[in-house]
């Protein structure tokens, strides 16, 4: 596993390139011979029948059994046609292709990501989870330094929380371009991870060594920016790994991490600016992003599959000199101009969010939920500071009491994954979508409970702990609305899972940018009970729609144009 490990990350591709492919070599490298078992003679047969390899709609199936060859070496019969070596079916001169279609070599092909061991499984899923984590935490990490970026640069309150706010616009901007490439062929998802994460840690030294406000808000939002495409692209890399009966343990253990940034970025953040100044916040988040970097450096493979064919073909092509060689992969690029390349990535996620109603209804109520969390944060300096006396560090402990809801609702999540979802699947390890949904239908709930509770608890006249415990109850309620969405919608549309993602993302990363503007002046003028009760009314009105999801989501999709139909 180490060796795989090593050899697919983007230090082994690099000792790949520069050793002109000695070092960590592939198997078929090894043994030139084994191409041919990469190649699928079934494909490879259709492509040279009609052109497509996919099987024929009509009754020609029959016409191309009978004209097969009974010799796999030929390359031309007696009546002048070509025959494919490999495939044995005549080429068609008119809609036929002469072509070796390489693909995985059997179901149990250890290269494909979703026959990895688990622990390798598990292994890359701690690394995008410490990805996730790392660029995460730099969104709340910032906001204990937001009074020493007040008295710095002498702005106020809501000047300085723009170093949030664009943060996290950033992060909702950057998936619009990063995810839908990391879908192409040719690049996968490992350059995207790679690149941006070097820039996003990069971009940290003169974030820290800002010479004016204006020059700490650029950075801030350029940071935001190249760090995104873990918050949108992670969930297609879990998607990438684990079949559909376990994708949601996979996502789930994501939504920790996920979870984990925000929490943890006020505690660890809020000694440090209370230690030193607001540098060192950004510092941390370099020293932890930096290290992610060259961890990820090392041992993060690709998982892309298309991606990994792609390499498979171009080294298999270099070994046997046959250009014939081709994978899927390959066959649907070739129809693609640069046209359409700037669509999938510029056009496709949002044309998905505003034209799918299913996407839309589910992207909208994750973005409030994203956008009160934002501005919810917001009270905590009121509450703990000004109500309870805390300092800043003790200030970001009242955070964990989130932390622990959301290890309680993974809890509940997987337990109720194993014991009932998991039965539900189809004899093909299918799951109809709508099926994902019965945990976004209790976290709804949890919302208005968590703001209510918080709210009306949050006074001197009761314990500390009150509020934190309320706290709680909205990470529940985050917690199985993002892991019943998502997976809802990556069942949904699993053709355009990244794409998907990318809109959810920028939705609700606008709802988060947005939000924190306004929180301060809420908090004050209605007073933390009030505040959050009219965040909570807002709950309440948002519960209906994973329930009319769950009743009408399949006829939806039955009328949508890219959402599954088959099951």
């Amino acid at each position: 596993m180490v060796w795989d490990l090593i050899r697919d990350s983007a230090f082994g591709h690099l000792v790949r390139l520069t050793s002109g492919g000695k070092w960590f070599p592939y198997a078929e490298e090894r043994d030139p011979e084994l191409w041919k078992q990469f190649v699928n003679e079934e494909k490879s047969g259709y492509l040279a029948h009609h052109g497509d390899t996919n099987p024929p709609e009509d009754s020609s199936k029959d016409q191309l059994d009978a004209g097969s060859t009974t010799s796999s070496k030929s390359r031309q019969s007696e009546d002048g046609n070509i025959d494919n070596e490999v495939s044995e079916p005549r080429v068609d001169p008119e809609k036929g292709r002469d072509k070796h279609v390489i693909d995985w070599f059997g179901p149990d092909d250890p290269d494909n990501p979703r026959n990895w061991s688990r622990g390798k499984r598990f292994f890359v899923t701690f690394e995008i989870c410490f990805l996730t984590f790392s660029v995460y935490i730099g969104s709340a990490i910032y906001s204990a330094g937001i009074p020493d970026v007040m008295h710095t640069f002498g702005v106020s309150q809501v000047a300085a929380t723009l170093g949030l706010t664009l943060y996290v616009a950033g992060y909702g901007l950057g998936p619009m371009v990063w995810a839908p490439m990391s879908e192409i062929p040719f690049i996968g998802r490992n350059p995207v991870y790679m690149m941006t994460l070097f820039i996003f840690v990069m971009f940290q030294i003169p974030t820290a060594l800002s010479s004016n406000f204006g020059m700490l808000l650029a950075f801030r939002f350029l940071t935001g920016l190249f760090g995104s495409p873990a918050l949108a692209t992670g969930g297609a890399t879990i998607g990438d790994m684990y079949r559909p009966r376990k994708q949601a343990y996979g996502l789930g253990v994501w939504g920790i991490a996920a979870v984990c940034g925000p929490v943890l970025g006020p505690l660890v953040g809020g000694f440090a600016a209370q230690a030193k100044n607001w540098t060192w916040t950004v510092w941390e988040l370099m020293w932890l992003s930096g290290f992610c970097f060259v961890f990820l450096f090392f041992f993060l493979p690709e998982t892309s599959s298309t991606n990994i064919l792609y390499r498979r073909t171009r080294r298999l092509r270099k070994i046997t000199g046959d250009e014939r060689l081709t994978c899927e992969p390959e066959i649907m690029a070739e129809h693609m101009t640069g046209k359409d390349i700037v669509l999938m990535i510029l056009v496709r996620p949002i044309t998905l969010n505003f034209t799918e109603p299913m996407v839309f209804l589910l992207n909208l109520y994750i973005a409030l939920i994203y956008g009160l969390l934002y501005i919810w944060f917001e009270s905590f300096p009121i509450v703990f500071v000004e109500i309870y006396g805390f300092n800043l560090g003790q200030e970001g402990l009242a955070f964990l009491g989130l932390l622990v809801g959301a290890l309680i609702a993974l809890t509940c999540l997987f337990s109720w994954l194993y014991f009932y979802q998991e039965k539900q699947f189809n004899s093909n390890g299918n799951l109809q979508p709508e099926k994902r949904l019965p945990p976004a239908m209790v976290g709804a709930f949890f919302v208005p409970i968590c703001l209510f509770w918080f709210g009306w608890s949050a006074r001197p006249s009761i314990h500390w702990i009150m509020p934190i415990i309320g706290s709680g109850f909205f990470s529940i309620a985050a917690f199985l609305l993002f892991n019943a969405v998502l997976p809802y919608l990556g069942d949904a549309y699993p053709d355009h899972m990244a794409s998907v993602f990318a809109g959810n993302d920028l939705m609700r990363s606008s709802f988060g940018a947005g939000f924190p503007l306004f929180a301060n002046a809420m908090y004050r003028n209605l007073g933390v009970n009030w505040a959050s009760s009219t965040l909570a009314f807002l709950g309440i009105a948002f519960i209906p729609i994973p329930f009319v999801l769950y009743i009408y989501g399949k006829r939806l999709r039955h009328w949508s144009r890219a959402a599954r139909k088959d099951i």
